[in-house]
């Protein structure tokens, strides 16, 4: 993993805007329309040479594929293991539900709203087709060979954040369910590090599944799962380079009120666990922006860096560079400047059909995020 050793480096979570026929036809596909193989898979190498190329013009460090051929960065796994049907019960996020009228008018205007269902865990999870993700891999391969970045990641799904939304009916435990899921997932691990790329872990559990699944639980209790989730993804990515790995910490990529998110204080330690170098999470938005005093208390261990968020993934405003510089300048003064590489909240994208952000602001956005961080390096050397 490339570190900020002269200036601060710049990333983002993963998902970006699909262009619009691509999106149409991954749609499609998820409401079980036939879509032809030969059309999609051609779209999708467009869309992922298409998007390298924009983000390193867009002067990004650490770019990723966009997540071009998912419908989501959890669900996707449905349409690749074995062993999931039908239809979960819908559980909607602790502080929308304190706000129904609100909520009901973000379905109406096609907001994104977390819940926590999706198809059901009926069957022992094995692994189906290898095809879509070696089709990924060389996907991005032939992108960023074109458009060479820095450094290049891919995105996959914890095992903890799979449970949340894939409900499991199979599998005696909770724990038994993880895993079955972790087994299968360390494959998708192994083949994205050994084909030379860094791997994110997306782990949306760890905070947002605090209020969305497990809001009846006590926070000791939840806290309880969360270590368990941790030890579970430990394993998995076992054989792997901590250096190779990042970790994305999310509270959920919507505009809701956000009141119940569990704050990071509760919840650093137990993350901190994770085999991993980088620790991505939300700094930019107003529930979070002020938790870059956590590390004042919390010191960060020798061999981890921060990914925080400088710029938000749920409002169409575009960041002041300054501002952008203000927040790196916070997190690089309590961790040291080397340790910090400026990212986003989340994916601008994390369901394929439903942007929180207009495309073309999501890129001035990120071009802001540029702008700050050349900023903020002037500051710090």
């Amino acid at each position: 993993m490339k570190l900020s050793s002269d200036r601060i480096l710049t990333t983002h979570v993963g998902s970006l805007p699909r262009p619009q026929h691509l999106r149409e036809m991954l749609m499609a596909r998820e409401a079980g329309e036939t879509v032809d193989a030969v059309t999609f898979e051609a779209e999708v190498r467009k869309g992922v040479d298409e998007v390298v190329r924009r983000q390193v013009a867009a002067g990004l460090d650490v770019v990723s594929d966009g997540e071009m051929s998912k419908i989501s960065y959890a669900t996707y796994v449905k349409d690749r293991f074995s062993g999931f049907a039908g239809e979960g019960r819908s559980r909607g996020a602790q502080d929308l539900l304190d706000y129904r009228e609100y909520a009901r008018h973000l379905v109406q205007i096609g907001g994104t709203i977390p819940s926590a269902s999706g198809p059901i865990c009926q069957g022992p999870i094995r692994l189906e087709d290898r095809r879509p993700l070696e089709t990924d891999i060389a996907n991005f391969q032939a992108a960023v060979a074109a458009h060479p970045p820095v450094e290049g990641f891919l995105n996959a799904a914890s095992p903890g954040v799979v449970s949340v939304f894939l409900e499991n009916q199979h599998y005696p435990s909770h724990e038994v369910y993880l895993e079955a899921l972790a087994e299968v997932l360390t494959q998708e691990y192994r083949a994205i590090v050994e084909a030379g790329f860094l791997l994110q872990i997306d782990c949306p559990d760890l905070a947002m599944g605090r209020h969305l699944a497990h809001a009846d639980k006590t926070l000791e209790s939840f806290r309880g799962l969360a270590a368990q989730h941790i030890e579970v993804l430990n394993a998995a990515v076992a054989g792997l380079p901590p250096e190779a790995l990042r970790l994305h910490l999310c509270w959920g990529n919507y505009e809701g009120p956000h009141h119940h998110d569990v704050p990071l204080s509760q919840i650093i330690d137990i993350v901190l666990k994770a085999r991993v170098m980088a620790i991505s999470l939300e700094g930019a938005n107003p529930r979070h922006e002020h938790e870059w005093e956590v590390f004042q208390e919390t010191a960060l261990p020798d061999d981890k860096v921060l990914l925080p968020g400088v710029i938000d993934s749920t409002s169409n405003f575009i960041e002041h560079p300054r501002l952008v510089a203000q927040r790196i300048r916070r997190y690089a003064d309590v961790v040291g400047r080397e340790r910090v590489i400026a990212s986003a909240d989340c994916g601008f994208a994390t369901f394929a059909g439903y942007p929180n952000v207009f495309p073309e602001i999501a890129w001035a956005k990120l071009g802001a995020l540029v702008e700050g961080a050349a900023i903020a390096s002037e500051m710090l050397w």
